[in-house]
C-alpha cells in the first residue's frame, strides 16, 4: 500500500488500530517517518504508540529534530528509556545535539549507563571531527580466531550491528591490524585463520581528522563503511556510507551559503524565523553595500569624462554584469573542482594559464559581438565601439583570473574557499572593469 492510501487511511476519523500496526510493520521506516511528519501533532504521537517497539527506534532515528522532540514530550520515561536504548549509539548523538537541554537531560537519565557513557564520550569529539559522527557497533574480530568462530562471533552479536559488511580484526590490546569482508569469510575454509585471509592495510581514520577529509576517503576508495582508531592506534569506532552521506549535503549547503553571501544554518528555510533569516543575510548585504562605495568612487573620479561623453554611462552595466558573470563561471568550476579533489593547490599556475585562454576566447567573442552592436546602434562610432570592446576584453580576463585564482589563495591561508565566491569576486571585477573602461576612454577618446 503506497504513503498516500496509508495517509487517508489515518486520517479517515477512527482508525482501526491493529490494521494500522499490521500496514506499517510492513512499510520501509523512512517511508513510516515521512508520513508520520505529515500528520498533526496529537494524531502523530497516536499513530506513533502504535508502531511496533522494533520499529519505533528505527522511525524515531529518520525524524526531522522538531518531530523527535515531539515524540519525546509525549513519552513516558520508560518508553523514552526503550527507544534511545534501541538505537544506534551515532543515531542517539546526532539526536541529543539537536534537542534543548531540558530534553537532554531527561533522556540521558533514561538510557542504559553503558550507553549514557558512548553517548557523553561522542559528545566531547569536535562537531566536524571523525569521532563526532561514528558508531561504535561493529564486529570486532581476532587474528587467531578460524573462519567458524568468526561465524560463531557474527551470529551471536551481529544483529546488533549496525554493519557486518566488514569485520575489523583486532590485537589483544585492541589494536587495529587489519579488516575482512563478508565475502572473503563465505569464501574461505572454515578452518582458516583471521590473519591468513585478512587485508592488512586497511583505510582508517583518527578520532580528530576533519569529517570532510574522511568523506573525500570514502570517496576515493569506493568505502561502505570506515574504522576510526585514537592517537594510540586502538580501533574505537566506525563510520559508515549514510553518515557520510549526511556529512557530504551538510558540506555542500553550507558551501552553496557561503557563495550566495549567506551566514551558514542548520535549520531549514521553511522552519526558520523571518529574523533568523534575515540576521544571516544583513552582515554580508551590509559588507557588500559598503564594498559598493568602491565604484562609487571610481565613477566620481571619472566625472569630467561622464560630462564630456554622456552616453559612456550607459554601458557600465553591462561591463559590470559581464565581469561579475565571468567571475562566478571561474569561482564555482574552481572551487568545485577543489572540494572534489580534482585541483589541488600546486595547480595553481596550470589553472592561471588555463582561465587566461579562456577568458581570451570569451573575451573576444563576446567583444566582436559587442562592437557590432555598438557600431550600427551608436551612429557608427568606430572610436566609442573600440573603446567599450577593449575594456569588456580585460574585464572577461580579470574577472575570471580573479574568479579562478581567489579561492586557491583563500585555501592557501586557511580560509573557506566558497567565502570568495560570487559577491567578494563580483565587487573586485566591478572595481576592475570601470577603471579599464574609464582609461581606455581617455586614451582612445580623448576625454
Amino acid at each position: 500500500m503506497n504513503k498516500e492510501k496509508i495517509l487517508l487511511f489515518i486520517m479517515d476519523g477512527d482508525v482501526d488500530i491493529s490494521k494500522l500496526r499490521d500496514m506499517l510493520s510492513d512499510m520501509n521506516t523512512v517511508d513510516i517517518a515521512e508520513i508520520l511528519e505529515y500528520l498533526e501533532k496529537d494524531k502523530f504521537i497516536q499513530v506513533f504508540r502504535v508502531l511496533p517497539k522494533t520499529v519505533a527506534s528505527e522511525v524515531f532515528a529518520n525524524m526531522d529534530s522538531e518531530h523527535q522532540q515531539s515524540v519525546i514530550e509525549a513519552l513516558t520515561d520508560i518508553e523514552i528509556g526503550e527507544i534511545i536504548n534501541k538505537l544506534f549509539v551515532d543515531d542517539a548523538v546526532d539526536f541529543i545535539e539537536e534537542m534543548p537541554a531540558n530534553v537532554v537531560k531527561r533522556v540521558l537519565e533514561n538510557v542504559q549507563s553503558e550507553k549514557r557513557k558512548l553517548i557523553n564520550q561522542f559528545l566531547q569529539y569536535p562537531d566536524d571531527s571523525a569521532g563526532s559522527i561514528m558508531t561504535t557497533e561493529y564486529i570486532n574480530l581476532r587474528e587467531e580466531a578460524s573462519i567458524q568462530e568468526a561465524f560463531t562471533t557474527i551470529r551471536n552479536t551481529g544483529s546488533n550491528k549496525e554493519t557486518i559488511n566488514t569485520c575489523y580484526v583486532i590485537s589483544n590490546d585492541r589494536l587495529l591490524v587489519g579488516e575482512v569482508t563478508a565475502r572473503k569469510l563465505m569464501l574461505a575454509n572454515p578452518q582458516e585463520r583471521i590473519g591468513n585471509i585478512m587485508d592488512t592495510t586497511p583505510v582508517f581514520a583518527h578520532t580528530t581528522d576533519d569529517r570532510e577529509v574522511v568523506a573525500d576517503q570514502f570517496k576515493k576508495y569506493d568505502l561502505l563503511a570506515m574504522p576510526v582508531v585514537d592517537k594510540e592506534q586502538r580501533l574505537v569506532g566506525i563510520i559508515t556510507v549514510d553518515d557520510i552521506m549526511d556529512v557530504i549535503v551538510q558540506e555542500n549547503t553550507e558551501d552553496m551559503e557561503k557563495m550566495g553571501a549567506l551566514k551558514p544554518s542548520d535549520d531549514p528555510y521553511m522552519k526558520s524565523g523571518i529574523f533568523h533569516l534575515a540576521k544571516n543575510r544583513f552582515l554580508w548585504l551590509l559588507v557588500l553595500m559598503l564594498s559598493a562605495t568602491i565604484t562609487a568612487t571610481i565613477i566620481e573620479g571619472f566625472e569630467e569624462s561622464l560630462a564630456l561623453m554622456p552616453i559612456l554611462v550607459a554601458f557600465i552595466p553591462m561591463l559590470m554584469d559581464t565581469g561579475g558573470n565571468s567571475g562566478c563561471q571561474s569561482s564555482t568550476l574552481i572551487i568545485r573542482g577543489m572540494a572534489l579533489g580534482d585541483i589541488r593547490l600546486r595547480d595553481f599556475l596550470r589553472v592561471f594559464w588555463k582561465e587566461i585562454r579562456v577568458a581570451l576566447l570569451c573575451g573576444l567573442a563576446l567583444a566582436a559581438v559587442n562592437f557590432g552592436r555598438i557600431y550600427i546602434m551608436n551612429g557608427k562610432n568606430i572610436l566609442l565601439s573600440v573603446t567599450v570592446s577593449l575594456a569588456l576584453v580585460c574585464t572577461v580576463l580579470v574577472a575570471k583570473s580573479v574568479g579562478a585564482l581567489l579561492p586557491m589563495l583563500a585555501k592557501r591561508i586557511g580560509i573557506d574557499p566558497a567565502m570568495m565566491a560570487a559577491p567578494v569576486i563580483t565587487t573586485i571585477a566591478d572595481a576592475a572593469s570601470l577603471i579599464m573602461y574609464f582609461t581606455f576612454a581617455r586614451l582612445i577618446l580623448g576625454l
